[in-house]
């Protein structure tokens, strides 16, 4: 197996590309995964789907969906929380060198979406009843992310990312951090 991947990557990085970077309504696809801001790192994370459309001077509109799964501690047991998001927003160019090899974008998004609470069961398993339910979710993000080209069509993202949500019972601020791909096609 280790074979195949290495053979893809040293295909994917013999290609030749002659495109420009980030060209006026050129359109990309981003695949994002992190850690949400916590002690345990695999029971705390979440997955980004991301489509970006560019816009003059590097700056480009987001449209994306994400999954965040997150944890929290009641006597021996962790309560899950899954949260299904969707957030449009735009980011701003920074900075950048003169080819765009390595830029630095801030965002700015408004995000809507669903949280489940311990799968929809209220009830624990020691016989307490669960308070916080099942509820529509809605707020802002910020995201200040380093991208740097791969190939002039793969793009490797570092984010550090930030949600504000009302309609939680749980936490209103949920930072993130993680790493991803953006496919420019």
């Amino acid at each position: 197996m280790k074979k195949y991947i290495i053979v893809i990557l040293l295909f994917i990085m013999s290609v030749k590309s002659y495109s420009q970077r980030m060209i006026y309504k050129q359109k990309a696809l981003e695949i994002n995964t992190g850690i949400v801001a916590t002690n345990e790192i695999s029971k705390n994370f979440y997955l980004n789907l991301t489509l970006t459309s560019f816009g003059r001077n590097g700056n480009y509109w987001i449209w994306g969906t994400e999954y965040q799964k997150r944890t929290t501690d009641y006597k021996q047991w962790s309560i899950p929380l899954e949260s299904y998001l969707g957030d449009i927003g735009y980011s701003l160019q920074l900075l950048a060198d003169p080819k765009k090899f390595i830029t630095i974008n801030l965002g700015l998004t408004g995000v809507a979406g669903y949280e489940v609470v311990n799968k929809g069961d209220s009830l624990l398993l020691d016989g307490a009843i669960l308070r916080n339910r099942n509820q529509f979710v809605y707020g802002t993000g910020g995201r200040l992310s380093v991208e740097t080209y791969l190939t002039d069509c793969i793009v490797l993202l570092l984010q550090g990312r930030i949600k504000v949500l009302w309609g939680s019972d749980f936490d209103r601020f949920r930072p993130s951090s993680g790493i991803g791909l953006r496919f420019n096609f």
